[in-house]
C-alpha cells in the first residue's frame, strides 16, 4: 500500500473522530435544551411559577453560567415550546438529537404540520444540512413539492431501485441560474455548472459530480452526455440530458441509448444500473405516462423551473392533493 494511502486513511479516522465529537456534543446540548424546557413546562403548568419568573431566570444563569450564551429570555421559552411539540412524540424525539439546536428552530418555525416537521426533520439528518440550505429548501418549498409531484418513474427504475421515488423529484427549482430570455442548451449546461454546489443541493448531497459532456463511443462515433452524476445512496452513475423544450417522447430513445453505453462501458462491476434523467423545461404528464408505461430502461423525465413558483397556486394544489386523499380514504373505508 502507497504511502499517501495510509496517510488518507490516518486522515479519515481524524475527520470521523471529530465528527463523532460534534454529534456527541451536539446530543448532550439538544438533550439538555429538552429537560430545560420540560421543567419550565411543569412549572408553568402547575402555576408555581409565572411568566416573569423566566426572565429571572435567564438573568440568573447569565451570571452564573457566563460561558454560555443560549440562555436568554427568549431562548428559554423556546425550549419550553420545544420540549412541548415533541414530548409526546416517540417518533420525532429521538431525531431531534441528530440535528443543530438551530435547525431545530427553524423546522418548529416554518414547518405547518407534524408530517412536515417529519420530513424536514429526516431530510435534514439525511442531507446533513446546514442552516442556509435547510432555509433554502424551505424557501423552495421542498415538502410540498414532494406532496405534490407526479412521481413519473418508469417500471424499470422502481424495480432496480425501490428507494428512486425518495430519492428523485418531478420538479426541480434552478431559480439561482440568472439565464436570459432565450437560452440554449449549452447556456443552460454552463448555468448550472458555475452552480453546481446549489445545483446538487437541489438534487441531493449524496449525488457526486462526475463529468461534463461526459464522452462515451460506440462503434466509431463518440456521444457526449450533458451531465454524468453518481449517487451513493442508490450506488449509481445517473446521466442528466438536458433540455429546453416540452417533453418528446423521441427523447427517451437517447437516453435508453446513454445509459445502455454506461452500463456496458463505464459502470463499475459492484454498481448497480445507472438512471436517467430527462430534465425538462415542461411537460405534458399524460405524454409521460405513455412514454414510460412501457420503456424498459431505467428513466424519469422531470422538469425544471427558473423562477420560484407562486405559492398561492402551490397551496391550491395542496389543498387538492389533501381533499382528494381524504376521499380516497372514505372511499376505501366503505
Amino acid at each position: 500500500m502507497k504511502l499517501e494511502t495510509q496517510f488518507n486513511e490516518i486522515s479519515s479516522l481524524i475527520h470521523q473522530a471529530k465528527e463523532n465529537s460534534f454529534k456527541a456534543v451536539n446530543t448532550e446540548l439538544i438533550s439538555l435544551y429538552y429537560e430545560i424546557g420540560k421543567y419550565i413546562y411543569n412549572k408553568i403548568n402547575s402555576s408555581a411559577w409565572g411568566k416573569s419568573i423566566v426572565t429571572n431566570l435567564s438573568n440568573y444563569l447569565k451570571i452564573s453560567e457566563p460561558n454560555y450564551k443560549g440562555f436568554s429570555a427568549q431562548n428559554l421559552w423556546r425550549m419550553k415550546q420545544f420540549y412541548e411539540i415533541y414530548k409526546d412524540d416517540s417518533i420525532l424525539s429521538p431525531l431531534v438529537r441528530e440535528i443543530s439546536w438551530t435547525n431545530n428552530l427553524i423546522i418548529i418555525s416554518r414547518s405547518e404540520s407534524i408530517e412536515e416537521r417529519e420530513f424536514y426533520l429526516k431530510y435534514s439528518i439525511k442531507e446533513k444540512l446546514s442552516k442556509r440550505e435547510l432555509e433554502k429548501h424551505y424557501n423552495t418549498n421542498l415538502f410540498k413539492r414532494f406532496l405534490t409531484s407526479e412521481d413519473k418513474l418508469s417500471p424499470m427504475v422502481r424495480e432496480i431501485h425501490p428507494k428512486a421515488s425518495q430519492v428523485f423529484k418531478d420538479k426541480y427549482i434552478l431559480d439561482f441560474l440568472s439565464l436570459p430570455v432565450d437560452y440554449s442548451e449549452k447556456t443552460l449546461r454552463k448555468a448550472i455548472l458555475s452552480n453546481l454546489k446549489k445545483f446538487v443541493l437541489e438534487f441531493g448531497k449524496d449525488f457526486t459530480f462526475v463529468g461534463e459532456e461526459y464522452r462515451v463511443q460506440v462503434g466509431m462515433k463518440d456521444f457526449y452526455i450533458d451531465l454524468l452524476f453518481y449517487h451513493r445512496d442508490l450506488q449509481c452513475l445517473v446521466a442528466i440530458d438536458l433540455k429546453v423544450t416540452d417533453f418528446k417522447p423521441e427523447y427517451l430513445g437517447k437516453m435508453e441509448f446513454y445509459l445502455e453505453a454506461l452500463d456496458r462501458d463505464v459502470k463499475k462491476t459492484h454498481e448497480k444500473p445507472s438512471v436517467g434523467i430527462v430534465l425538462c423545461k415542461n411537460k405534458d404528464e399524460q405524454i409521460v405516462e405513455y412514454a414510460l408505461s412501457r420503456s424498459m430502461s431505467p428513466t424519469l423525465v422531470s422538469k425544471y423551473e427558473t423562477e420560484l413558483f407562486n405559492k398561492k397556486l402551490l397551496g391550491n394544489k395542496l389543498d387538492e392533493f389533501f381533499t382528494l386523499a381524504e376521499k380516497e380514504k372514505a372511499h376505501n373505508k366503505t
